[in-house]
């Protein structure tokens, strides 16, 4: 699995995280000078096919997930703990996966990840939900 990842800050919870992920498969790191910057080139490295799955963290994980979701193509999903980063990838397909390093500690932002990648497949009982979210998606004027 290719997986591309960003933080725009470094401390334990951002450090065990890559670890974890290079223990997973090939991993791009993007370091970006900005979480905006961070968030869309993950982003872009996902949907242009480049990686699978994306991870990008920032101070709450939200400003990295909404620039990530700029890119057409992404389903970023904000993650706190593992229940949610299942239900993101089993539910709505997310193909990245968006995190707190402030507020996750180490092993809890680890196993929230893990969660994500181990749910490899949407749930077949989504795919019109799903399908929608790419019409949806389809229709996203092209930015300027």
């Amino acid at each position: 699995m290719r997986i591309v990842f960003g933080a725009d800050d470094e401390n334990e919870t951002t450090r065990a995280v890559l670890e974890h992920l290079r223990s997973r498969g090939e991993v791009e790191v993007i370091a970006p000078p900005s979480w905006p910057d961070l968030g869309a080139e993950v982003g872009r490295a996902v949907a242009s096919g480049r990686a699978d799955v994306g991870v990008v963290m920032c101070w709450t994980g939200t400003g990295t997930a909404i620039a990530a979701n700029k890119v057409a193509g992404v389903r970023a999903a904000l993650a706190w703990e593992p229940w949610i980063a299942r239900g993101a990838r089993l539910w709505n397909d997310a193909n990245v996966l968006a995190l707190s390093l402030k507020r996750l500690a180490p092993d809890v932002a680890v196993e929230t990840v893990q969660a994500f990648l181990d749910q490899p497949e949407p749930d077949p009982e989504e795919a019109t939900a799903i399908a929608r979210l790419n019409q949806i998606d389809a229709e996203r004027p092209p930015s300027a």
